[in-house]
């Protein structure tokens, strides 16, 4: 009935009363008492309004179906599934109930309260999972549940604990259709508990299915004749991997030499898992359905069996493996002036760490005597990246060395938060891989009828254009966005450079930007201003990768592969990938909030980047996380919104400003919903912007 009556009245744009609706629908008495009900609960949902006696249908809005995704603030998101349109806000208020995962109808306007799509969710379509994590709690003998992947902030009364002997405050999973206790995690703080929450709400596998184990036993360890025919022998060329210290599996290897022409060779070398890893095999299947593997702190969950992805697929040190190998020739002007692409054979020199070669760089005496006989190659090495980074930089490329958080423990004990920043031997391997995966793309894309590119859009309009006034009001000038390219965005990064505003700017820049996903079809790559750009060189722990490597030996062979589900290959992957992230992230911002339990009281310092509905939100200098001062808590002044980018007080007039420095003290810490109030320090008129 829902269906039929809003299609009326869709097409009645001036509305109908409810005896119109009752006669065009042709209803019965007792169907008209369920048109009522129906008319109520769409008006309570605010997909139809009434004015007199007409009800219609609310102008300028739309409906949509996507995919919810909740958020830690309190509100949540709908990704639409045809993919065309941006993401659309939802108001915690406004989310129904509906949990991370669901597929839900949305109604919403395509210009909200911050100029971009927002909306209310009327009905859930799909229920992603049938049972949902949350906290459980008792209210005067009564149980109830608040779940974690919800934006409501509402409890929801459960039928049954069961025979668990439960505690407010644990983590419990719950029967969505019922709201009854399946199982208990435990409390928050128990060892363990908040890795497996984090594991359970992203969905992830801590184990390899029966075959996809037994089909990697039974793959031999020895390179055979067989093996090696049709490839390149690298081995006398010296090679290394360059990872960091943790690292596990190393699926890229580089080399170098100085040609007699003054060009410089380039060898990036690459894990062949592709001979491994057949389509079609379970391991693939395996592969395909995980996409990515995931790095948490103390856990990694990798695409492939530990036998393959940290052994005979991973570059180890002085062992003979089968790799791809891309050949660039480079000139001095950082300009690659040919192109080579083979099956190959190397055995690495060295496995070789970030730090390690970093020190070499500084001229480290330690460091330098220990590999001597590499040095010269590294030094190679570091004109080329050279080389290689101003051209990039010439052409537009945008390059954010944002700090990272680092979590430091000892004896199990997470003891501070650390800045991770890249160093040089970082950026020189960033700028090979870059360069191996547009050559790859830049071949497949004259030789392949098909390919699987990296792409990346161009920022939205609306996006821009708040982007611009935000920058203006720090006083950089940006080009109205029609006209803004990527060497626009880079020009404000290079101004910003040592300011006390410049990780501020960098982080709204990059706030600005879509995401980057996989595409069967080729748009181009607008952050690092590529043409064509692909996903080549970690196999072992991407699929898209995988698919590449199977399309470039296939082209290399004059062969056409068959892959008629290209595109929807594409979205799963780009999904898994933002799951991941996500998941990544979640558990590193749960363990820090926790860290700062600790610090209930203290004094710290931070910088404004949002004056939301709540209150001004402020990032912490030393934590990568923020927290909110409610408007409350500001000096007990009414203060209002001068712009999107003021906060003005009405007695006082003072200001706080974005980008604005200020001292706090941390009021209350929520681990779990990764939140924390704050409150101004007497002495916060002592900092500023």
């Amino acid at each position: 009935m829902e269906e039929n009556l809003l299609s009326w009245l869709r097409q009645k744009r001036h509305g109908l009363s409810f005896h119109q609706l009752a006669r065009l629908m042709r209803l019965g008495i007792k169907e008209q008492k369920t048109l009522r009900r129906t008319l109520k609960a769409l008006q309570s949902r605010g997909v139809v309004l009434k004015k007199k006696d007409s009800y219609f249908v609310p102008p300028h809005r739309n409906t949509v179906k996507g995919e919810f995704m909740s958020s830690s603030r309190g509100f949540g998101f709908v990704r639409p599934e045809d993919g065309e349109m941006e993401d659309i806000f939802i108001p915690g208020r406004h989310s129904l109930g509906a949990i991370t995962g669901d597929i839900v109808q949305v109604l919403f306007e395509e210009l909200g309260k911050k100029g971009k799509p927002e909306g209310r969710i009327v009905r859930i379509l799909e229920k992603g999972r049938e049972t949902v994590l949350g906290i459980y709690e008792e209210r005067f003998g009564q149980p109830f549940f608040l779940p974690l992947d919800s934006a409501s902030a509402e409890e929801i009364p459960l039928a049954s604990k069961g025979a668990f002997a439960l505690k407010s405050g644990m983590i419990v999973e719950a029967r969505r259709d019922r709201w009854t206790v399946e199982s208990v995690l435990g409390l928050p703080d128990a060892p363990g508990v908040d890795l497996e929450v984090v594991i359970r709400r992203h969905n992830l596998d801590t184990e390899f299915p029966p075959e996809a184990v037994e089909e990697a036993g039974q793959i031999s360890p020895r390179i055979l004749a067989q093996d090696r025919e049709g490839r390149k022998d690298y081995r006398r060329w010296p090679t290394v991997t360059i990872d960091g210290e943790t690292a596990q599996d190393f699926d890229d290897a580089v080399s170098v030499k100085k040609l007699a022409s003054g060009h410089y060779l380039l060898g990036v070398h690459i894990a062949d898992v592709s001979h491994y890893v057949k389509p079609g095999s379970a391991l693939d299947k395996e592969a395909l359905r995980r996409a990515t593997s995931v790095y948490f702190p103390d856990l990694t969950l990798p695409m492939l069996p530990e036998g393959l992805s940290n052994d005979l697929c991973s570059l180890r040190p002085r062992k003979t493996r089968l790799t791809f190998s891309v050949l660039l020739e480079i000139d001095p002007s950082g300009r690659v002036v040919k192109l080579e692409f083979h099956p190959s054979i190397i055995k690495t020199e060295e496995r070789m760490t970030y730090t390690s070669v970093f020190k070499i760089f500084k001229q480290d005496e330690e460091e330098t005597r220990k590999y001597s006989r590499l040095v010269p190659d590294f030094l190679l090495m570091r004109k080329i990246a050279s080389l290689l980074r101003t051209r990039r930089e010439e052409e537009g490329s945008l390059n954010f060395d944002l700090l990272e958080p680092q979590l430091v423990y000892s004896e199990g004990k997470l003891q501070r938060v650390a800045a991770f920043e890249a160093n040089e031997a970082h950026h020189l391997i960033e700028e090979f891989m870059v360069a191996a995966n547009e050559a790859v793309a830049s071949y497949l894309s004259r030789k392949s009828p098909l390919s699987l590119y990296r792409v990346h859009p161009a920022p939205g309009l609306a996006d821009l254009e708040e982007l611009r006034s935000l920058l203006d009001h720090f006083g950089f000038l940006l080009a109205k966005p029609e006209r803004v390219t990527s060497k626009d965005l880079q020009r404000i990064l290079k101004q910003v450079e040592g300011k006390p505003e410049e990780k501020f700017i960098q982080f709204q820049i990059l706030r600005s930007l879509r995401i980057a996903v996989y595409s069967a079809e080729n748009t181009g790559h607008y952050g690092l201003a590529k043409k064509e750009y692909t996903h080549f060189t970690s196999p072992i722990r991407r699929y898209p990768d995988l698919i590449v490597h199977r399309l470039l030996r296939a082209a290399l062979r004059g062969e056409k592969l068959r892959f008629p589900a290209l595109p929807s290959l594409a979205l799963h992957c780009s999904e898994q990938e933002r799951n991941a992230d996500e998941a990544e992230k979640q558990l590193v911002e749960w363990r820090i909030f926790r860290f700062l339990k600790g610090k209930l009281g203290e004094e710290l310092e931070g910088i404004i980047v949002d004056i939301s509905r709540a209150g001004v939100v402020v990032e912490l200098d030393d934590y990568f996380v923020d927290g909110i001062i409610p408007y409350a808590d500001l000096d007990g002044d009414y203060y209002h919104r001068r712009s999107q980018k003021t906060l003005v007080g009405k007695r006082s007039g003072r200001k706080f400003d974005l980008g604005q420095r200020v001292k706090v003290v941390l009021a209350s810490v929520d681990p779990i919903r990764r939140r924390m109030s704050l409150v101004l320090s007497q002495d916060a008129s002592g900092v500023s912007r």
